[in-house]
């Protein structure tokens, strides 16, 4: 018997899904290989490809059903054995659709054992208005291992006009290296005019965006690049770089998605480059 084949498989209803999705990667003969890939619908993988050669494996994230629904539960875990690296992303931007009443849920679970390296790196996602979600995401690191993840959080449908100002979104992230947590955070946002609009809201921006790494202890000089990497836009966001214990975290307020990946690649390969001396290698699927 498989040692991963005691992972829960849940079945869906025909109102809503109960989907998960179960990734183990280890690193045999100078290779990151996907060893273990147990899904249950809507959420799937596509087949590992090596764009950047043997050491990195990429994997993109398929969500079969197009967006989430009120009453979805998703949960992914992602296991990273030693030295192990491994970027993965999605293949469309996410949808939160208007809810009928009922919370959707996500939660991911991470495990990055030692001197292995994730690239959690998802394309934006979409709350329409009415969207009732709570997503929870917990990271376990061992010693020396790294993790990079961001998320890029777009509150209605910009583009014709909605703004979110009905429902409720709720996000809780934890990262834990040895069992001493690194990083807590909690975020709420309630769908009201005045939240929309409030400073201590969205300022009437409909697009936030975080990135966090950790670690390796973050020295002044990277934070300024980091910071340099800004470069004066349009729309006048407010972004802010702050050092984390053994890591860094960058904020995002605006309202451009392309602004936001745009600085938050140049934060990646800036990672990368002084940690890894790599460079940044873009997902295909982000160019579609």
């Amino acid at each position: 018997m498989n040692q991963y084949s005691h992972y829960p498989i849940t079945t869906s209803s025909k109102d809503f899904w109960h989907g998960n999705l179960h990734l183990v990667y280890a690193y045999r003969q100078n290779q990151t290989q996907l060893i273990f890939n147990q899904n249950q619908a809507p959420l799937k993988v596509q087949r590992p490809f090596y764009p950047e050669g043997q050491e990195v494996c990429h994997s993109v994230i398929l969500h079969t059903a197009g967006g989430v629904v009120g009453g979805d539960r998703l949960s992914y875990n992602f296991h990273l054995q030693p030295h192990a690296q491994a970027l993965i992303t999605t293949a469309t931007a996410g949808k939160i659709y208007r809810s009928n009443g009922t919370i959707a849920k996500q939660t991911i679970e991470i495990k990055v054992d030692d001197h292995a390296y994730l690239e959690w790196l998802p394309q934006e996602t979409i709350v329409f208005d009415g969207a009732l979600y709570r997503q929870e995401n917990i990271v376990k690191l061992a010693t020396n291992s790294h993790y990079l993840g961001w998320e890029i959080t777009r509150f209605g449908r910009s583009a014709r006009g909605e703004k979110f100002l009905q429902g409720e979104w709720r996000s809780h992230t934890e990262i834990w290296q040895q069992g001493k947590p690194l990083w807590i955070d909690r975020q709420w946002l309630p769908g009201r005019e005045e939240v929309f609009h409030s400073f201590h809201g969205l300022a009437g921006q409909p697009i936030v965006g975080s990135l966090v790494y950790i670690g390796r202890e973050i020295s002044p000089e990277i934070v300024e690049k980091a910071r340099n990497l800004w470069q004066l836009p349009i729309t006048h966001p407010q972004i802010g770089v702050t050092r984390l214990e053994h890591g860094l975290l960058c904020r995002y307020r605006g309202s451009s998605t392309a602004e936001v990946r745009n600085w938050f690649i140049g934060v990646w390969q800036l990672l990368r480059m002084s940690f890894l001396n790599r460079s940044s290698c873009v997902p295909r699927v982000w160019q579609i």
